[in-house]
């Protein structure tokens, strides 16, 4: 058994995020905190992402479900048929294949808790 805290783990900088449309603000960024690594679970990998007002990540897909359980601020996930506003306290459960993204609203960071299979992929 394994107990972690969030506020003790360290922020690892992530590839550059991509701005939501419209955005003005200048740079925006990501940066990630492993609770479950590849390596450390035979079933699942866990981490908790944290997004810069206005940074998403883009259009993807995974190639096994993914759980997001946000737990500070606002933000959007979409896929090719719906966009929709999420906040804290909201999980959204997204499915292998299914095309989306996720982010940041502009005025606002965004933190969330992703929750995918051990050693899943993702294309861009």
């Amino acid at each position: 058994m394994r107990v972690l805290k969030i506020d003790d783990l360290p922020e690892k900088p992530m590839d550059t995020a991509t701005a939501i449309d419209g955005w003005t603000g200048g740079a925006v960024k990501r940066t990630r905190q492993e609770l479950i690594t590849d390596g450390q679970s035979d079933n699942f990998r866990c981490n908790v992402v944290n997004f810069s007002a206005g940074a998403t990540t883009g259009w993807h897909a995974h190639d096994s479900d993914q759980i997001l359980v946000v737990i500070a601020g606002r933000g959007i996930v979409a896929n090719e048929t719906e966009q929709r506003e999420i906040t804290v306290g909201d999980v959204v459960h997204i499915k292998a294949g299914e095309r989306h993204w996720h982010g940041a609203k502009a005025e606002t960071t965004l933190s969330h808790i992703t929750v995918t299979v051990s050693g899943a992929t993702s294309k861009h």
